[in-house]
C-alpha cells in the first residue's frame, strides 16, 4: 500500500530517541558515581552549602514546572573542581547529549509530528519519574535543559569573575514590504497600527528597517588561566575564556581545590547597565513600536 512504509521509519526514529535519552541519563548517572567518589569542591552562586546533592538536582533537572514559559530554562551557575576521572565522565555525557540532540533535530526534520509524541513518552524512561511527578506535579519533559552541554575549562583556573549580562539583543533586517505585512497582520483598523503604518509609507520602500528582540539576561563568567592555553581558535595562546554559562562549570583541579571567585548578585539587574555605544547603529526611538521596529541612523 502507498506509504505503508511511513510507520516504520517513524518507529525507529522514536526507537533511537529512546536508546539516546538512555544513554544521557546513563552518562549523567556515571558522572554522578564519579563525583561522589573524587567528593569535588563544589560552589554554587544560589546555595551557600552547596554538594553534591546539588550537583545531582542540577544534572538531572529535566522538567518542565507549571507556568515555566518553554522558553525558558532553568540555571545552576556554579563551579565543581574535577579530577581526570571526573573530567572524562563529563566528556561522555556531552557527547551522549549532542547524540541525543542530533537525533531530536532528525524527528524535527523527517517527522515532526513524532516530537510532542516522543515528548510525553520519554519520561516513562525515567528513574523513579512516576514518583518525582507526583511529589512535584511537574509536566513534560523540558528537551533543552536535557541536551544543553555540560561547561568545562580546557586548563586548570586560577579565578573565575562572575557577571550578568543583561544588555543583549538579536537584531533583524526587514524590508518595508516585510514591515507593512506585519502590521498589517496585527489589526489593520487599530488607530495606532494605521498611524505606524501611515508612518511606513512615507519613507523609501528601498530602506532597511531593523528588528530588535531583547534577551533574556544571562549569566557570563571570564576564566583566567595561569598559563597561557594553546587551542585550535587560539594557536598563538590565550590566557582568559569568556562564555556564557546556565550549568555548573567543570574545572581541572588535580588537587580538587577551587579556583578564586566572585558572588555575583543572585538576580540581574532591572535595568540596562551598559551604556550606548556612540557608534550605535539604530536610532533611539522605535520607528513602529508595536513591532520593535528601527530604523537605521
Amino acid at each position: 500500500m502507498p506509504g505503508s512504509s511511513a510507520p516504520s521509519v517513524d518507529y525507529r526514529l522514536l526507537h533511537r530517541l529512546d536508546g539516546a535519552f538512555d544513554d544521557v541519563l546513563a552518562a549523567l548517572e556515571a558522572v554522578m558515581d564519579q563525583a561522589r567518589r573524587s567528593a569535588p569542591g563544589i560552589w554554587a552562586l544560589n546555595d551557600a552549602a552547596a554538594d553534591a546533592g546539588w550537583l545531582e538536582a542540577a544534572l538531572f533537572d529535566m522538567w518542565h514546572t507549571p507556568g515555566q514559559d518553554g522558553r525558558q530554562t532553568r540555571n545552576y551557575v556554579g563551579l565543581v573542581a574535577a579530577d581526570e576521572a571526573l573530567l572524562a565522565a563529563v566528556t561522555r555525557a556531552n557527547a551522549a547529549k549532542s547524540a541525543f540532540s542530533e537525533c531530536l533535530q532528525a524527528i524535527k526534520q523527517q517527522a515532526p509530528a513524532l516530537l510532542s509524541e516522543g515528548r510525553e513518552h520519554l519520561p516513562r524512561r525515567h528513574p523513579g519519574v512516576e514518583k518525582v511527578l507526583e511529589q512535584n506535579g511537574l509536566a513534560r519533559l523540558h528537551l533543552k535543559q536535557c541536551w544543553r552541554h555540560l561547561p568545562v575549562a580546557e586548563a586548570p583556573v586560577s579565578r573565575v569573575r562572575f557577571a550578568w549580562y543583561s544588555s543583549g539583543r538579536s537584531i533583524k533586517r526587514l524590508s518595508v514590504q516585510e514591515a507593512e505585512q506585519k502590521l498589517l497582520a496585527l489589526d489593520s483598523d487599530a488607530p495606532h497600527v494605521r498611524i505606524q503604518l501611515r508612518r511606513l509609507a512615507g519613507i523609501p520602500s528601498s530602506e532597511p528597517l531593523a528588528q530588535v528582540q531583547p534577551q533574556a539576561p544571562l549569566m557570563r563568567a571570564n576564566l583566567f588561566f595561569p598559563e597561557p592555553v594553546f587551542t585550535p581558535t587560539a594557536p598563538d595562546g590565550h590566557s582568559r575564556r569568556a562564555l556564557n554559562v546556565a550549568m555548573p562549570i567543570f574545572v581541572p583541579a588535580p588537587e580538587g581545590r577551587l579556583p578564586h571567585t566572585n558572588r555575583p548578585p543572585a538576580a540581574p539587574p532591572e535595568k540596562r547597565t551598559r551604556a550606548r555605544r556612540r557608534d550605535e547603529k539604530l536610532e533611539h526611538e522605535p520607528f513602529l513600536p508595536s513591532l520593535r521596529v528601527y530604523r537605521y541612523r
